[in-house]
């Protein structure tokens, strides 16, 4: 207890301060700890996603009445054998396109002399190929120096130094060392992912007593919804993105484009990258088709395929699936991927969004991380009423106005006048009463109300059902309930009180 007033004051005001610098450094312990443990942490996090999608299978033999551990290693070794025999295939298409890349580097060669010999020998062109060329010779390796000859005495002399032969062991180690290191992370997944399939239910406890037991209902129910969103939309974005490669690797084998199975699989799996992952999927495509065709037939045939599926599977087929979006804003999947990339590399540019659609399901569920929701999530953060009225107080009743034309759209002025601009009214008048609204700050607020209800009363009824909306006006429109025009008390001028007769 601190007698001072004057110290208690300085803490109370620092206090901010402290809370920050805490919050920083534990993020930046956190970021440690994820870089500094990545062999381990890494396919854990892999072993906790593969286990939600392979959790139905699994329920799905035990309920043909398999037991539970020979269910769980049935699905696991045929998921594992299946990863194994694709990673076998695209081993033996990558080496075949390695032996026939000199080959494409011929057609490439001439058309670039064809381009260069069309542009009519421009000198921005020029400039460009030649800094080109200049950049290629800087990258090759340095020719070996000559020995000098007895015509030659300005040359130095040449000396060799040869290493001793390495023996049997070191051989070995450098031949099998490159091998272990993915052998043993993927002998981690397979181990992990066995385990947390096999003791679902003990580690479903554990997380619901972490969470809190106080309302086992409440909790046992949030933990299962979270568990069943998070199967369906990992087991749907997966059974889509698989589709995706098979479409794809089938449209490159049509169009003539080499190795067209690797291209399928890797499509499917960038497509897990939110925004650039289908970019970086379709330009190595491109590339190879533009090598291979000594015309440019092929490469628009490709880039046509990737045009027309692209979008059939991203604004058709996901929302059916799983919904228009995965639940998070835009600016949260930028930066996860940002910074997964950072942390784990290409793995974690691949699971950025599985990750940060976990951390927000959990922070929609879980009390005590709900700022994971509203930091991450795209629900609007404020309620109608509360925008409503920080509108008001920010003295731009123009957004305010922007927002009820879209409301408006679904839902009538009564009800957006009963649940929507009287909540704020009921904000400014508890701030009001609390001492929190200045005198000339209330003024501002009533004029600003005033410009909206003049605005919203004189405009015409909008069409019904906008096709795009926003988060916030979905919130809203949510939010109303049915309209009430029908059920309204309507009164005729003579019957209200004297007060309620005016304008």
């Amino acid at each position: 207890m601190i007698d001072d007033p004057v110290t208690a004051r300085r803490l109370r005001d620092a206090m901010p301060v402290f809370t920050a610098l805490a919050t920083c450094l534990l993020v930046l312990a956190i970021g440690a700890i994820l870089s500094l443990g990545r062999d381990v942490l890494m396919p854990i996090t892999l072993a906790v996603l593969l286990s939600f999608v392979l959790a139905p299978a699994v329920r799905g033999l035990q309920r043909r009445r398999l037991p539970r551990s020979l269910a769980v290693l049935v699905v696991v070794l045929a998921t594992f054998g299946g990863i194994g025999g694709l990673g076998l295939l695209i081993a033996n298409e990558a080496s075949q396109l390695a032996s026939d890349l000199p080959r494409y580097t011929v057609t490439m060669r001439e058309k670039i002399g064809a381009l260069r010999a069309n542009a009519g020998g421009g000198a921005t062109l020029e400039r460009l190929f030649k800094a080109v060329q200049d950049l290629s010779q800087d990258l090759q390796p340095p020719e070996p120096a000559k020995a000098r000859g007895p015509t030659d005495p300005e040359k130095p002399m040449l000396v060799e130094v040869r290493e001793a032969k390495a023996g049997l062991l070191s051989t070995l180690g450098s031949v099998v060392a490159p091998v272990l290191h993915p052998l043993a992370t993927v002998g981690l997944i397979l181990l992990f992912t066995l385990f947390f399939l096999a003791q679902r239910e003990d580690l479903r406890n554990r997380a619901i007593r972490l969470a809190g037991s106080g309302d086992l209902r409440a909790t046992t129910a949030a933990m299962d919804d979270a568990v069943a969103r998070l199967s369906r939309f990992f087991l749907a974005q997966a059974g889509l993105n698989l589709a995706f490669g098979v479409v794809v690797a089938a449209g490159l084998w049509v169009i003539g484009v080499p190795s067209p199975i690797l291209w399928g699989v890797l499509a499917a799996i960038l497509r897990f990258v939110p925004y650039i992952g289908a970019v970086i999927g379709m330009a190595f495509p491109l590339l190879l088709a533009a090598a291979v065709d000594p015309g440019w037939s092929m490469l628009i045939a490709t880039l046509v395929l990737f045009a027309v599926v692209e979008p059939i599977a991203g604004h058709v087929v996901e929302p059916l699936l799983y919904g228009h979006s995965t639940g998070l804003s835009p600016v949260a999947v930028i930066l996860a991927a940002t910074l997964w990339t950072f942390l784990w590399g290409p793995v974690g540019l691949v699971l950025a969004t599985p990750i940060t659609v976990c951390l927000v399901v959990l922070g929609r569920h879980v009390e005590r991380l709900t700022f994971l929701d509203v930091m991450l999530g795209d629900r609007p953060a404020l309620a109608p009423s509360e925008i409503f009225y920080q509108r008001m107080l920010a003295g731009d009743p123009l957004e305010a106005i922007d927002k009820a034309r879209q409301v408006l759209k679904e839902r009538a002025l009564a009800t957006y006048y009963d649940e929507i601009a009287l909540g704020g009214l009921r904000l400014a008048q508890n701030d009001r009463a609390s001492g929190a609204l200045a005198a000339d700050r209330q003024q501002a607020v009533g004029q600003a109300i005033e410009t909206v209800v003049t605005t919203l009363g004189a405009m015409p009824v909008p069409k019904k059902a906008a096709s795009l909306r926003s988060a916030e006006t979905e919130a809203a429109v949510a939010a109303l309930g049915p309209d009430r025009a029908s059920t309204a008390i309507v009164r005729r001028r003579e019957d209200l009180s004297p007060t309620w007769r005016g304008t």
